[in-house]
């Protein structure tokens, strides 16, 4: 009765509509690096606790990066050791460093191909550790709309609105995240892409979520887009879907154990008008575990 009472207050008394189960929790302790599937984990105001905790920053840039700019980060994958204090890195070739290994920047540089720091997210970083590069020859721009890797007759997403804060800096400033804290994506998406491109692997993981949703067999299609500006009741949390999320190169890139596909960048683009999945926003803090129900109102 309580937990009911809880979504009728989230909603303003109005009751919800069931759209299927938690599939899936994934957490990225470092950003841009393959993440960790959870059985649960808590919503906090900042997304999942211990979501992109860590980074990798270019010395000679002076700035963090992602696996937009260095998809070679993708084939680290990164897990939790002590949440905010370590995080163990294991490397293609099997090798296993945690954070705070003196060889760990160095296997990170020798990797990407560029010198590189791995740091925790902190408060002394203060608003310039989160600035772009940016020189009088260098168009960041350009450089930004080349990671989505669009050919002629694809279009791009529109930048022409974009907030002051994205302008000035390569996360979302006193955070590691680019547009949003959160990332949720549907099975009625991925099998709906999969259909039109079957020869493609439509791993979960070359998208990046925090939440897999697996919808009712009466929700076909990109589900979630219609999603947009409505609220999510997830277990004990709650959360806005804010903003649908256009596809880069990264999508394509190799992981542990995924190849090279850049037909799956195609298929989004023709087929899903180059988005796929949406982000959010918290709401209600709590824990989502796989398996809770997913309510949906607008």
């Amino acid at each position: 009765m309580a937990l009911w009472r809880d979504k009728m207050a989230l909603t303003g008394g109005k009751a919800m509509r069931m759209l299927g189960r938690v599939k899936e929790i994934w957490r990225y302790p470092v950003k841009g690096m393959a993440g960790e599937a959870l059985q649960s984990c808590a919503l906090t105001p900042k997304g999942l606790m211990g979501d992109r905790l860590w980074a990798v920053r270019d010395r000679a840039r002076n700035e963090i990066q992602s696996c937009k700019f260095r998809p070679e980060l993708l084939r680290i994958t990164a897990s939790q050791v002590e949440l905010g204090s370590f995080v163990n890195l294991c490397f293609p070739n099997g090798r296993i460093l945690r954070s705070d290994a003196a060889e760990v920047h160095t296997a990170i540089s020798d990797l990407v191909g560029h010198a590189s720091l791995l740091e925790p997210l902190s408060a002394q970083l203060g608003l310039e550790g989160f600035k772009r590069y940016k020189t009088n020859q260098h168009s960041w721009l350009d450089e930004l709309k080349a990671t989505f890797e669009r050919e002629a007759s694809e279009p791009l997403p529109d930048f022409s609105d974009m907030p002051q804060d994205m302008i000035d800096y390569v996360s979302l400033p006193g955070s590691y995240f680019l547009v949003s804290p959160f990332h949720l994506l549907t099975t009625a998406s991925l099998e709906y892409l999969r259909g039109l491109q079957p020869d493609s692997d439509w791993n979960v993981r070359r998208f990046r979520p925090n939440l897999v949703i697996d919808t009712l067999d009466t929700e076909p299609g990109l589900v979630e887009q219609a999603w947009l500006g409505g609220q999510l009741q997830v277990g004990e949390a709650g959360m806005l879907c804010s903003g649908t999320a256009p596809r880069c190169g990264a999508i394509t890139r190799a992981q542990q154990g995924l190849p090279t596909d850049k037909r799956l960048l195609r298929a989004v683009v023709r087929e899903a008008e180059q988005n796929l999945g949406v982000y959010a926003d918290t709401l209600q803090t709590g824990m989502l575990q796989v398996g809770d129900p997913v309510y949906f109102k607008r």
